[in-house]
């Protein structure tokens, strides 16, 4: 019996020190992730200078296309457009001469997706603008849609476009109306269903010997394990039996493949180089723009990625200390949680790693 009670008593203390352990590393963990930027909610268009100022004269219309599906399918999950993914590429469309129309599959306002940890100044001055939620929340029915007023078209990404973009034969039209006009077309993340079920006057499909990025096979099953069952279709694989060559980047980093006409984008931190290349596209030189704290973390994570920790270190050190650069650590300590994910303990620890170090250099600088 006293044998029993004593390794009882060393089990009681071995799950205690587990729990203590866990509990301070989550602790510290936490200490790690810097505060919200206070007052970010009220942001203004007029305080954003690459929106605001030195606009160009009007260069002509641009058509952002959403989601009007709310509803993941029969799950019962809730969707929508991607609230940033609207929102940056309609500034860099507007900042760079261009105004923006919204249409979906249904007219009228459409459901949208607001993920706190993503949002930026961007993101809360596009809530905040009169002009721009007028236009979202009585979006034009695509159907009615004036195809000649426009000089691209972009197919906003969100989980509800995989219901509402492919069979659509108002958006078919649209995008073989643009590819024989020599139109651009631009398209992000889910964005790319839009793309899957057109086919040309010729007959052949209009993604056939086409390179394109979009939202990846692994980045949808690690978020959603059952995305096969719940989707019409995985995008990636679809894409493919489409005629496509897929481009698949790291995940939940930035890639954006660029084919003549059309330019797309695999996730949500691909869109600012999306919109800038549709603009390059269009014949001009994009405005030049501060790169975004997110957009320096996932420069460092890319390193990260292709050169290891100490290119990654050194990166960071030459951004905040020589480039006075702001560096978004809690982007970054999201992609270790992606490494826990995915079972990758090391990888969780060296993304860990950098985190507090760019930590201390920013406290050093």
């Amino acid at each position: 019996m006293f044998k029993k009670f004593k390794l009882l008593k060393w089990i009681l203390l071995g799950l205690g020190s587990i729990v203590l352990i866990l509990f301070l590393f989550g602790y510290w963990f936490m200490s790690l992730i810097p505060p919200k930027e206070e007052n970010l909610e009220t942001t203004q268009v007029k305080e954003l200078p690459y929106v605001s100022e030195n606009i160009p004269l009007f260069r002509g219309k641009i058509l952002a296309v959403v989601t009007s599906t709310n509803k993941m399918g029969s799950s019962g999950k809730n969707t929508g457009y991607e609230l940033t993914e609207l929102a940056r590429a309609y500034y860099v469309f507007q900042a760079n001469g261009f105004e923006v129309d919204i249409a979906s599959p249904q007219g009228g306002n459409p459901p949208v997706v607001i993920d706190d940890d993503d949002m930026g100044a961007f993101d809360f001055a596009f809530l905040n603008d009169t002009t721009a939620q007028t236009k979202v929340k009585n979006s034009i029915a695509i159907q009615k849609v004036n195809v000649d007023a426009y000089e691209a078209v972009y197919f906003v990404g969100g989980k509800g476009a995989m219901f509402d973009f492919p069979n659509n034969k108002a958006i078919q039209n649209i995008i073989r109306n643009y590819n024989q006009s020599n139109k651009v077309i631009g398209a992000v993340c889910h964005g790319p269903a839009a793309l899957v079920n057109v086919t040309l006057d010729n007959g052949h499909a209009f993604l056939k010997g086409k390179t394109v990025s979009g939202f990846t096979n692994k980045e949808e099953l690690l978020l959603i394990p059952e995305a096969a069952s719940i989707f019409p279709f995985l995008l990636q694989d679809q894409l493919v039996a489409s005629g496509a060559s897929f481009n698949e980047g790291e995940m939940y980093l930035q890639k954006v493949s660029h084919d003549s006409n059309l330019v797309t984008g695999q996730n949500p931190w691909s869109v600012w180089i999306v919109a800038e290349t549709m603009i390059t596209q269009l014949g001009y030189n994009p405005k030049l723009r501060e790169i975004t704290d997110e957009e320096n973390a996932i420069k460092v994570l890319t390193v990260f990625n292709k050169e290891g920790t100490a290119s990654a270190k050194k990166m960071i050190e030459k951004m905040l200390k020589d480039e006075k650069r702001a560096i978004n650590r809690t982007l970054i300590a999201q992609h270790s949680l992606v490494a826990a994910m995915k079972g990758d303990i090391g990888q969780f620890f060296e993304i860990i790693g950098l985190v507090s170090f760019t930590k201390k250099m920013k406290e050093a600088n």
